[in-house]
């Protein structure tokens, strides 16, 4: 029989939602199947009802109104909003874990860390990714290297976060230091909640 692990998500934006969240559910089977404990059927990334771009209050409702379905909770935030997600994290009086996502600079960075998978897409300039995945995070405009990166033809740019989430390579990703400062502390919370 296996345990559920259902995580909940509260993003600055839509884009943010569908990247942070297909990601959020890879890594955690991804750290579950290593399990001794027990089998966990890792579920879909519940999105909330509110962004975190909201005041205080709204966004902590939301994680309330999350906790009542999830395991385990992320608040993000991009460098601008860095305390915005910590104080969230810190004043929200859960008993369910809640866990700030909060890059560099901006989520986007994230997405151009796995040269091999961008390689992989015809038409994508490639050649403007640095060449160690940890380097994404020291990109002062991670929006702007996103749309140069991306190809031209075809789908919006937003199309992409939702491929990348698929397919990016959770162990190149890890070698970005705030992604693996996040996957550290879902681990130690895990492991708290009896999952690992």
């Amino acid at each position: 029989m296996s345990r559920p692990l259902v995580p909940g998500l509260i993003a600055e934006g839509e884009t943010d939602e569908v990247f942070l969240g297909g990601v959020i559910s890879r890594q955690l089977r991804e750290i579950t199947v290593q399990s001794s404990r027990c089998a966990v059927d890792v579920e879909s990334t519940e999105v909330g009802s509110r962004r975190s771009i909201y005041d205080h209050d709204r966004t902590t409702g939301a994680l309330r109104e999350l906790a009542g379905d999830c395991h385990l909770l992320f608040v993000h935030n991009d460098h601008k909003e860095r305390d915005k997600a910590k104080r969230v994290v810190s004043d929200s009086g859960l008993s369910t874990p809640v866990i700030a996502l909060v890059p560099v600079q901006e989520t986007e960075a994230w997405l151009l860390a796995d040269v091999a998978l961008w390689r992989r897409l015809s038409g994508s300039d490639h050649g403007r990714l640095p060449a160690r995945p940890r380097d994404v995070e020291k990109i002062a405009d991670p929006k702007k290297v996103l749309a140069e990166v991306a190809p031209r033809r075809g789908k919006p740019i937003r199309d992409y976060f939702e491929y990348i989430a698929r397919n990016i390579d959770l162990n190149v990703l890890a070698q970005v230091p705030a992604y693996a400062e996040w996957v550290t502390e879902a681990r130690n919370a895990l492991k708290g909640l009896g999952y690992l």
